[in-house]
């Protein structure tokens, strides 16, 4: 494969400062069977596992709390009538019950997210010191592991179980920057939105895969269970990923060597010798913030309906247990769904259409942020259509997942891979950006359910409300101020091809 030819002149501005790869013949190298797309399909799985490890609890502790002490303070909505027949199926009743209040069961749910803060920007900073393997692989086997020991910390008392959890979350948090990390040194510019898109679409799936599945197991079975079938798969994920994977393309064993100075020289024009992190320039940095402020505004309705959507359903909708799991995962396979198409059409619109990385990631956030705020107002005007509140809550959640796209993989637009001393910028980025975005996690839920407290449509439209006009503020914020270019601070003394 013939190289890149060297580009000595400084090209006119109003360029895009992506690398051109057109002289590199991208199309000359497999994609099937490959190195990188074996890493995508592994780290598929990997983030598949991390959601369902996060969301099962959410599902058990229906299973694991006794009923008189659950949603003490709040009520049923009795404005739309019941539509479900009950199904006469025998169901388990051996798992161990706790006498634990609405209260305490927010704790419970909250402490995920408090050791999940922490590790953030810890994460990017150890992935650059290393590697993002390593990091990424012990983190999900931590997450693992504490899964496996939740059913004896439930045992043991809320304390212990709240313990746990905010374990898991800080095996969690270092999970995206690593990640993020790795793609900056194995991801050509115009196969990033492919290859992320592929990677990140597992927490959807396993999101989509755990809520429902996680039921039955608990109706069926023993709500145990959910810990230790989810905890297993989650160490037996690790050897794999231990075994095939390496931290850059120059390092990797099997890899061919076409594929290998595929990825060398389509990343060499966006290296660095910078071998410090220029935290002031990038703490100032505008396009950063810009990133920072969409990824907080979407969480917050995506953590929202993660943690509430089952309770709207029940109490508004008046689906049965058995219906609200899976109508709960309907929207997040939406949102796979489109993940996985809108990386494939951002890289069709960039490497075949020609246009610019911030044109591009500006359109992508724009229908994720404005099209879900749209639906989400919607779904609280339909009054007890059941139909078409599942169809347009599923609509908002799916388009959502344009977001990926967008803002999300625009870390690796404003700061790609660096030199050989794999400093990766992008790992610290997605660390600073998710830090920000976790606090929705924290906050959201706790806010939504003060304001849900007697469970009637208006609550929930103020809800809704709420959700919408951040995602708005933030999708404008990212439409005025993101960036598609490379940035000063994060390279020093090599040429890059400038807007």
């Amino acid at each position: 494969m013939r190289a890149p030819a060297s580009r000595e002149a400084e090209p006119e501005d109003g360029a895009d400062r992506t690398p051109l790869l057109g002289e590199s013949q991208p199309g000359t190298v497999p994609t099937c069977c490959s190195a990188r797309y074996n890493l995508a399909l592994l780290a598929f799985f990997g983030f598949f596992l991390l959601y369902a490890l996060r969301v099962n609890l959410s599902v058990a502790l229906v299973d694991m709390v006794e009923p008189n002490t659950s949603l003490a303070k709040n009520t049923t909505s009795k404005v739309c009538p019941e539509h479900s027949s009950a199904l006469n199926v025998p169901r388990n009743t051996t798992g161990k019950k706790y006498s634990w209040d609405a209260d305490t069961q927010g704790w419970i749910l909250g402490s995920f997210f408090y050791g999940y803060i922490i590790t953030q920007i810890p994460g990017g900073y150890f992935a650059r010191k290393i590697g993002g393997k390593l990091l990424l692989g012990f983190g999900i086997l931590g997450t693992a592991v504490f899964t496996l020991f939740t059913p004896l910390a439930a045992d043991l008392g809320v304390g212990y179980l709240i313990a746990v959890r905010a374990l898991e979350g800080l095996g969690e948090g270092v999970t995206f920057p690593a990640m993020h990390a790795m793609w900056s040194s194995w991801a050509p510019p115009l196969e990033r939105s492919k290859l992320l898109s592929i990677s990140y679409a597992g927490a959807q799936l396993g999101t989509v895969v755990s809520l429902p599945l996680s039921g039955l197991i608990c109706y069926y079975v023993n709500w145990i269970y959910v810990f230790y079938i989810f905890g297993a798969l989650g160490v037996f994920w690790f050897l794999f990923w231990i075994w095939l994977v390496s931290d850059t393309p120059e390092t990797h064993r099997r890899i061919s060597p076409t594929e290998r100075e595929y990825i060398l020289s389509s990343l060499k024009d966006q290296l660095s010798t910078q071998k410090s992190v220029p935290w002031e320039p990038m703490l100032k940095s505008l396009p950063l913030w810009a990133i920072v402020v969409a990824h907080f505004s979407y969480n917050w309705t995506f953590y929202t309906l993660l943690t509430l959507l089952p309770t709207y359903m029940k109490e508004i909708l008046r689906f049965d247990a058995q219906e609200n799991g899976f109508l709960s995962a309907l929207p997040y396979f939406g949102c796979w769904l489109c993940i996985i198409m809108s990386g494939q059409i951002a890289d069709y619109l960039r490497e075949k259409q020609n246009l610019s990385t911030v044109c591009v990631r500006k359109t992508f956030t724009l229908i994720g942020m404005i099209g879900p705020a749209v639906f989400l107002v919607a779904a609280g005007f339909i009054g007890c259509d059941y139909t078409l509140a599942v169809a347009f809550l599923t609509i908002s959640t799916s388009l959502g997942g344009f977001c990926t796209s967008g803002f999300g993989i625009n870390h690796l637009d404003i700061a790609p891979s660096v030199n050989n001393f794999f400093y990766r910028y992008a790992g610290i980025l997605l660390g600073i950006t998710n830090s920000f975005a976790t606090i929705p996690g924290m906050v959201g839920p706790v806010i939504a359910k003060s304001l849900t407290h007697h469970n009637t449509v208006g609550e929930w439209q103020t809800v809704f409300y709420i959700a919408a006009s951040i995602n708005l503020f933030g999708a404008i914020f990212f439409a005025l101020f993101g960036s598609g270019e490379v940035q000063d601070w994060a390279v020093n003394g090599r040429h890059l091809h400038r807007n």
